[in-house]
């Protein structure tokens, strides 16, 4: 039998499995990763696109921790737009349109330049566990590949099961096989698994496309990306396009239902909420007479579009036929139909916030195995496991053989002290894996704002000032992109002490300020107090302050990226700091560890919920005990009371 010995070893080359490998990787790991197709590393098995509401906060948050989820949606976006420009800061999102083959390509380049990574094409078929470790893995072909530690990240691949009408295939995507025995061989030592499903539209041939029946949405071509280094957008830049279903649409889709296995009980697990298939927006909405959707491009060199809006998994015939009542698509030709696929998750509750299983010592999952939807969630998980799993296997000595119990526990206190967390108020990926492990999932997970609490605090222009020191301390982010941080910090402060250190008087600027359609000064004020005025910005004060916009001038790039953080930083100062004191209170709570000091069971003086939920997920902190559905801050308090606080 064939032997190869790592350090780490990642199991699915999709967005979680190439984030982790190249984390644990540059953490200095020997990594491997195992994947079933070299030739489909990152694939986007649903919409071609990367980032949205909350979603672009992670990729941007991944950037600056030193992931490439960001660099590579720049160097192969084919449009780009800033989502909710009409709200605060808070709330802006970037989003791209990527071409796929060439997002795949990228990110296969990335991985093949990466120091301490190997690729192995296979499928694993068994986990390897000894003595409470898993230790890891065998392959269909026979081979034996060992590692200290070992991260799942086998998106829906794990005894996945494609559905169009009655038809059902086994398999992960569309053309590719499924992975059968691989759960069970994890659930045998007690991690609970469930099932999930997904789906995703029909795929079109634009030369079928009446366009002239199409409303066009060009892209925008501002100073904006993922990445806070590198070119922006070299790609030619392409429009999607919108379009509407109608009446006899729905008409043909309901002649269907009794096909569809959403509805024909073929369908026992739950879909995502928030991208609910056609036929989910028919029943869900019977009053409705059309709703939105979106043609988008895949690439630069192909005919394929992708039907935003149109996830189904009705007949062939009846999806095709419904198109064709669309104006725009009459004569409508389709690559492929629209499929929904159950898989296997395993119940993120049973997780450590390092990602590790509470079961399996050096065991991580990440990805939609945890029960969650979309590239992004999946990447910024792949990122915290790789590093956390390169962390674990540097805990052990190369030759070190755990043997009982009281090592496990040695071996766990020791290098948990030393894992890589994130807190709900440092990152929107924080916020996700405190979500995952304290909440657990009864539907796929998708991130939006509103489930942070620190918006203002996790906007998407500031992610590298929350998080690239750190990760430059960690030794994950490079010295380069820890150096293009301090440049923009340093040209942040210099444009900042100005706007707060210089006054200006009403005789000098009165009439420019009402020109703006502002309010003219009474007395003197600092620059920084007119930014703070809604009707003004720092680039139409720099037109009327000449020694302002000599200081914006003198940054020696990114001058725009550099403007809009000063003039957020100052704007929204008084909200900024108030959400600091507000997280800092926290804070508090999340320093209080209470995971083995109580007996749940034995607790009655809580409710009989909180301590059957206490006792299942057992909390590491008291803050995430307060987080938990079901405990109550009066629990919360009787607990603070046993503790003597």
């Amino acid at each position: 039998m064939t032997v190869l010995k790592y350090d780490v070893i990642i199991i699915g080359g999709g967005h979680a499995g190439c984030e982790a490998a190249v984390a644990s990787a540059r953490m200095g790991a020997k990594t491997c990763l195992v994947t079933m197709d070299m030739n489909k590393i990152a694939q986007m098995s649903c919409n071609p696109a990367v980032g949205g509401i909350a979603k672009g906060q992670i990729v941007r948050e991944l950037d600056a921790l030193g992931g490439e989820m960001g660099r590579v949606t720049d160097a192969t976006a084919i449009q780009f737009r800033m989502l909710n420009r009409g709200k605060g800061p808070a709330v802006w999102s970037p989003r791209a349109q990527c071409d796929r083959g060439k997002f795949i390509w990228k990110w296969r380049e990335t991985l093949d330049h990466t120091p301490n990574l190997d690729i192995w094409q296979d499928q694993a078929d068994e986990l390897i566990v000894e003595n409470g470790m898993a230790i890891g893995v065998k392959t269909i072909w026979g081979v034996e590949i060992r590692a200290k530690s070992i991260i799942v990240t086998a998106g829906t691949f794990l005894n996945g099961l494609m559905h169009v009408g009655k038809r059902m295939v086994p398999g992960g995507r569309i053309a590719e096989p499924a992975v059968p025995h691989f759960t069970e061989s994890i659930t045998r030592w007690g991690i609970r698994t469930d099932r999930m499903k997904t789906g995703t539209p029909v795929r079109i041939d634009k030369r079928s496309v009446h366009f002239e029946d199409l409303e066009e949405q060009p892209g925008e071509q501002d100073f904006h990306k993922f990445s806070y280094m590198g070119e922006a957008r070299p790609l030619p830049q392409l429009p999607c396009w919108l379009l509407n279903t109608n009446a006899r649409v729905h008409e043909i889709l309901r002649s269907g239902l009794e096909d569809s296995p959403l509805y024909n009980g073929q369908i026992q697990s739950i879909g995502p909420r928030y991208c609910p298939s056609i036929e989910t927006k028919l029943v869900t909405f019977p009053d409705r007479d059309q709703h939105p959707l979106f043609l988008e491009p895949e690439g630069t060199d192909t005919n394929e579009m992708y039907l935003n809006g149109f996830s189904s998994s009705m007949p062939i015939d009846i999806q095709i036929e419904a198109l064709k009542q669309i104006p725009a698509l009459r004569d409508v030709k389709v690559y492929r139909p629209g499929y929904a696929i159950e898989y296997d998750f395993f119940d993120p509750t049973q997780l450590n916030h390092s990602l590790e299983s509470k079961l399996i010592r050096g065991l991580f999952f990440a990805g939609q195995v945890n029960g969650t939807t979309g590239y992004e969630e999946a990447a910024g998980q792949g990122l915290v496991a790789g590093v956390n799993a390169a962390i674990y296997s540097q805990s052990l000595s190369s030759n070190s053989v755990v043997n009982d119990a009281s090592e496990t526990q040695n071996t766990e206190e020791n290098s948990a002290d030393k894992y890589f967390y994130l807190g709900r108020d440092e990152a929107y990926i924080g916020v996700l894996i405190d979500d995952l492990v304290t909440k657990g999932v009864d539907e796929p997970y998708r991130m939006f704002t509103s489930r942070a609490e620190y918006r203002i605090l996790l906007r998407q222009d500031d992610a590298d000032a929350r998080l690239t020191e750190r990760s430059y301390a960690l030794g994950l982010a490079s010295r380069e992109r820890y150096d293009w941080w301090l440049q923009k910090k340093e040209n942040i402060e210099r444009i900042t002490a100005f706007c707060e250190n210089t006054p200006v008087k009403p005789r000098v600027i009165n009439g420019a300020l009402e020109s703006l359609g502002t309010t003219p000064l009474q007395f003197g004020c600092k620059v920084s107090d007119l930014i703070a005025r809604p009707q003004l910005s720092i680039a139409k004060l720099a037109e009327i302050i000449p020694d302002l916009k000599a200081t914006i001038e003198a940054s020696p790039n990114r001058k725009e990226e550099i403007e809009e953080a000063t003039e957020i930083n100052i704007k929204y100062r008084g909200y900024i700091e108030r959400e600091k004191l507000v997280a800092d209170k926290m804070h508090r709570l999340e320093n209080i560890r209470i995971r083995g000091r109580f007996d749940y069971n034995s607790l009655h003086e809580i409710s009989t919920e909180a301590r059957q939920k206490l006792q299942r997920i057992d909390p590491e902190t008291l803050a995430q005990a307060s987080r938990i559905p079901g405990v109550s801050p009066s629990d919360i308090n009787v607990l603070l009371v046993l503790l003597g606080r």
